[in-house]
């Protein structure tokens, strides 16, 4: 996959688990892509949750999107750095098209929605098809 696919791929599959380093201890958790484009793979969480603060003290992450496809399976894992945004008006078009955070958000404002941004990351594809063969790396 090129570039171009690789971001079409995260789009249509925004499921994606997310590895994450507190001390010398790793952390997996589920998440929910909002987007991935020519800016960056953007994500959110609270800014009361650990991997706010594990974000914040290691921003070194990487992402495992599948097609959750078991007979034609392809994951893609994208490495990276990830930075927070205090962009209100991105916050604002996230929680609209989120239904499960306006209800949080009318209660407690924008402030404790962390949205982060992994840019200049690299992505590696892997299927059943290339399981044996050299990984190839690019760059996003």
């Amino acid at each position: 996959m090129n570039k171009n696919e690789i971001l079409g791929f995260l789009n249509t599959n925004p499921v994606f688990h997310l590895a994450t380093v507190e001390g010398d201890k790793p952390h997996v958790r589920g998440m929910l892509l909002y987007k991935a484009d020519e800016d960056g793979i953007i994500f959110h969480t609270g800014k009361m949750k650990d991997l706010h603060r594990q974000l914040t003290e290691n921003p070194h992450v990487e992402m495992c999107f599948n097609n959750s496809n078991f007979e034609n399976l392809i994951q893609v894992r994208v490495s990276g750095t990830v930075e927070l945004i205090e962009d209100l008006e991105l916050k604002k078009e996230i929680v609209q098209k989120r239904e499960f955070l306006q209800r949080w958000v009318e209660q407690v404002g924008y402030e404790p929605l962390a949205v982060y941004r992994m840019r200049k990351c690299v992505a590696t594809v892997w299927s059943m098809e290339t399981n044996f063969a050299p990984k190839e790396f690019v760059e996003l």
